[in-house]
């Protein structure tokens, strides 16, 4: 493995793993009593808010049984089967396990489709009574240097644009995660053109992370049985990611807003050579017919995708060898890795043999962009 730091654009820290006061102590005190808590549930701790449950809490250790768990995450694989251990939520244990694969620095993604509220002034307290908690875990690690946090923006268009400005002036983060395919309106309303303007204004980095779901649990699969989680990242891809990434180009967002820079988390990429081939194709077939349509308007959008896309999308992938085969397309200079610890897709404790099974006839200089220099120039990153 060449001598340089990998920086993991793509790590989480999962619901299951954050303290259990991280809304009773932050929210403000008329949500008292409807802060998000920890009950014990037939013996496994559940996060509970205003009566319904938000997810599972590993704080508690469940009951002894004998039924083999439906997936595998990283710590399972790694050896730390006992998730009671709360290794992800513990400064200390994270970065002995990020020292482990020689990742030194991971971007935290938090529980982003969790906080499930239908009250939106109640919703949006919680976002950023999360995101205060955030900074104040980063900064209490012993290397806080070593982490990227990326806060949450509440799905609606004002919610989403005043939290935004706020994590952008007092300065402790350069990013923030909204889940796209929740937006409400969708991002193609007129609504939204606030908040890209706030990202343009303000320089923060927007990510969109895959998700399985928005904004509810996901639905019971007969067809799929207990693997129904483990696949419904790639079965509802379409509609949860693909949908609004298209949406992007063919709205006219990027290219108003050119200094906007999107981070595609954890979405793969090796679907991405196709899917912006074809917007290209249809831009060029609509610029075709542009003097037949100019007197109904015509096409307003100038720019081809694929030259929108190198300008201010940056995917990420843990392993993804179709990509690495159409590597030609990006050119080395989007493309960034992140080790998905400690989920279950995650290539934690094994990175650097990810890294070597997908570039091994890389040269130097582009695996060390793709695992470094990308991310650390978006970032501006001195290591």
């Amino acid at each position: 493995m060449d001598d340089y730091k990998l920086i993991s654009c793509d790590d989480h820290l999962d619901l299951g793993y954050l303290p259990r006061d991280v809304w009773t102590k932050r929210l403000p005190a008329k949500y008292a009593g409807r802060a998000p808590h920890i009950e014990e549930r037939d013996g496994r701790g559940q996060w509970i808010s205003d009566g319904k449950m938000w997810g599972g809490w590993h704080g508690i250790k469940p009951p002894p049984s004998n039924a083999p768990p439906p997936y595998l995450t990283a710590l399972n694989r790694g050896g730390h089967w006992d998730a009671s251990e709360m290794r992800p939520g513990n400064l200390r244990l994270r970065l002995e396990d990020m020292d482990r694969d020689g990742v030194w620095i991971q971007s935290l993604f938090g529980p982003i489709t969790s906080i499930l509220a239908d009250d939106m002034e109640f919703r949006d307290a919680c976002h950023s009574a999360y995101n205060d908690w955030l900074a104040e875990f980063i900064a209490a690690s012993p290397a806080p240097e070593r982490f990227m946090g990326v806060p949450m923006l509440p799905w609606g268009p004002e919610s989403a644009t005043k939290e935004l400005r706020r994590l952008a002036k007092d300065g402790r983060f350069k990013q923030a995660n909204l889940q796209l395919n929740g937006a409400e309106p969708r991002i193609s309303d007129p609504a939204w053109e606030q908040f890209w303007q706030a990202l343009e204004e303000t320089g923060m980095i927007l990510s969109f992370h895959v998700a399985a779901f928005a904004g509810k649990p996901p639905r019971p699969d007969p067809a799929m049985g207990t693997y129904a989680g483990t696949f419904s990242i790639t079965k509802n891809f379409v509609g949860a990611f693909l949908d609004p990434f298209v949406d992007l180009f063919a709205w006219g967002i990027l290219e108003r807003h050119p200094k906007i820079k999107i981070v595609l988390a954890e979405c793969g990429t090796g679907w991405l050579p196709w899917v912006v081939e074809e917007l290209d194709y249809r831009h060029w077939r609509l610029w075709e017919s542009k003097d037949y349509w100019a007197d109904k308007g015509g096409i307003p959008l100038k720019d081809k995708p694929s030259e929108v896309f190198r300008r201010q999308i940056y995917p990420t992938f843990q392993e993804d060898h179709a990509a690495m085969a159409l590597v030609d397309f990006f050119g080395g200079e989007n493309l960034m890795w992140g080790s998905d610890y400690p989920h279950p897709d995650s290539v934690w404790p094994d990175s650097k043999g990810a890294i070597e099974r997908q570039m091994a006839t890389f040269s130097p200089a582009l695996r060390k962009k793709i695992t470094h220099d990308n991310a650390a120039k978006l970032y501006g990153l001195d290591v």
